[in-house]
């Protein structure tokens, strides 16, 4: 079996998966400039977690909660994510997608406790500074219960736990 695809015919599927993804979940662009799986994150945590995307982009926050909390989700399949250098989001959701569809939950809590990861920074051009995974789980355990957002009870798309996927 020959593995092998052109460039032409990769952009060709994953465009046309785009538009099945956008046609699915209208909230989100999809487009492959680098904001692909942070669009699938987003989609991941909101059916995941008791949240509501925004229909449109705000400045430093993705989603609503139902207690009126404002989320930051952030997205990666590699081993660091990026948190802001220019503000700090009120909450802020960081999750390590993985290759089968699955998530696992990095930190789920306020954003000022995941900012001391990166309190020592300086700015950096791109606004966003690169924090390791292993930085933000350490982190994710000083948030108690009642600073995280929640499960939603009647969801099947629950986080798997990161030591289970090695």
């Amino acid at each position: 079996m020959n593995d092998t695809i052109s460039i032409a015919d990769a952009v060709m599927e994953m465009l046309a998966i785009v538009q099945r993804l956008r046609k699915a979940f209208p909230k989100k662009k999809f487009t492959l400039d680098g904001r692909l799986v942070g669009d699938i994150g987003e989609i991941l945590a909101e059916e995941a977690y008791n949240l509501s995307l925004f229909a449109d982009l705000q400045k430093h926050h993705d989603a609503e909660t139902p207690d009126g909390r404002l989320v930051q989700i952030k997205a990666t399949m590699q081993n660091s994510l990026t948190f802001p250098a220019d503000h700090v989001p009120n909450y802020y959701l960081g999750i390590q997608v993985h290759s089968d569809g699955s998530f696992s939950e990095i930190f789920n809590g306020p954003g000022a406790v995941a900012r001391e990861a990166v309190k020592n920074r300086k700015p950096s051009k791109t606004n966003l500074h690169s924090v390791q995974i292993g930085t933000l789980l350490a982190l994710n355990k000083k948030v108690g219960s009642t600073d995280r957002i929640s499960l939603r009870s009647n969801s099947s798309l629950q986080p798997t736990p990161l030591k289970q996927r090695d």
